[in-house]
């Protein structure tokens, strides 16, 4: 069984400090290139589902999150406010008054709708010290936040077109759901007291989940409406949700929003949100936990090590590590100066690709080709073997090379 903390200290992707306090985790060199990929990709399928991207502060004056209802809602999961003057000023807990505040700086028209914002930004939550742990559970959180200005009639399509993307974002990080839930509100005065508003954001998520199978339990939704919860179980069978839907009537209420309709007049429209693969922490962390720190191609931090037999080939080995890139191949060279070819080759054990440059491999300009699974295809020509991992990275294949 995995466990990412262990792993991820000991394959240098992350660690904490004392005195950067607990629930603060920071990023080596090696998580970092797997946070700055996961990023990229995230930001690649929202661009070409039609998000526009911004960047928003980290902090609001507190009467911000007194209108969106965060305040009276959700404060003691927040950090105290800090004096700056007269002001009282918040670390966020949450991007979607930031995005409220953004659609609202600007006349909006039906012909503009839907209008889908998306930020990878930080938010912060003030969690007990006793329920933190690696990465799962933070208080310095980046997380893949988007939010959906529509029309009514938008709202289901734009929410069943989220969710789409969250099903073809874990295809392709070899991430399974293990339910889907609509999570609904429970008993007490932690949500927004409007029945109709709830009764309404349900019906069009139980529309969005039509043909999904789904579990509906209540005490679980957001604060200000229903959310659907896509869930994820590590190894150890703990669950955990990863990515969520919601439709939410409550804030561009609360906030004034409205888009000039048809008919001249303003009308008000519908703010969906969506995070496709929730916080970078949680999705590492269980990306750890589901492949034991063998990343798919793509996204592994070192996806070609290149090991020369002897220091005489080691000029060769430099270059196939420039070649590789060029090509935008994630390459590092493992010399002689770090052990025995067999030692180095333990070490890289992670590692996609292994290419082993003896004399003969050298001479020939090719390398001898070790795979992760074990397998051994041979010596293949540098610019074969370049090309091959190149075009596997770009499909974001699971398969490292065809079947002889």
């Amino acid at each position: 069984m995995y466990d990412h903390r262990r792993l991820g200290r000991e394959l240098d992707l992350f660690d904490t400090d004392p005195l950067m306090g607990a629930g603060l985790p920071y990023w080596l060199p090696g998580g970092a290139v797997v946070r700055h990929v996961l990023e990229e990709y995230v930001r690649d399928a929202e661009r070409a589902a039609g998000y526009r991207h911004v960047y928003s502060p980290v902090l609001g004056k507190r009467e911000l999150y007194e209108i969106s209802g965060h305040w009276d809602h959700y404060s003691e999961d927040m950090f105290p406010p800090m004096r700056l003057g007269g002001e009282e000023v918040v670390l966020r807990p949450s991007l979607c008054p930031h995005h409220a505040l953004i659609y609202r700086s600007r006349a909006h028209s039906y012909r503009e709708l839907p209008l889908r914002i998306a930020e990878l930004g930080g938010m912060y939550r003030s969690e007990p010290s006793g329920v933190l742990g690696g990465l799962t559970r933070v208080r310095a959180i980046q997380l893949n936040d988007a939010h959906i200005f529509c029309t009514l009639e938008q709202a289901v399509e734009e929410a069943r077109a989220a969710l789409a993307l969250i099903r073809r974002a874990y295809d392709d990080l070899g991430i399974r759901a293990t339910r889907y839930r609509l999570s609904l509100p429970g008993d007490g005065g932690k949500y927004v007291a409007d029945p109709d508003l709830w009764r309404r954001a349900t019906a069009l998520l139980e529309d969005v989940l039509d043909g999904t199978e789904y579990e509906s339990v209540p005490g679980e939704a957001a604060f200000y409406g229903p959310k659907i919860d896509v869930q994820i179980t590590d190894p150890a069978g703990r669950e955990s949700t990863l990515s969520t839907v919601q439709i939410d009537f409550h804030q561009p209420e609360r906030f004034d929003l409205h888009y000039t309709g048809p008919d001249g007049a303003k009308h008000r429209p519908v703010m969906v949100h969506r995070s496709v693969i929730g916080s970078v922490e949680r999705a590492v962390a269980h990306l750890l936990d589901t492949h034991g720190g063998a990343f798919p191609v793509w996204l592994a931090p070192v996806q070609l090590m290149v090991l020369p037999v002897a220091d005489a080939q080691e000029e060769q080995a430099h270059d196939v590590v420039r070649q590789a890139l060029a090509l935008g191949i994630r390459a590092e060279l493992a010399g002689p100066a770090h052990g025995t070819l067999g030692a180095r080759v333990r070490a890289a054990r992670l590692v996609p690709y292994q290419a082993v440059i003896g004399e003969r491999e050298a001479d020939a300009g090719c390398a001898a080709v070790r795979l992760r699974d074990g397998r051994r295809p041979g010596a293949v020509p540098v610019g074969h073997l370049l090309e091959r991992i190149r075009a596997r990275a770009a499909d974001r294949g699971a398969e490292l090379w065809p079947a002889a």
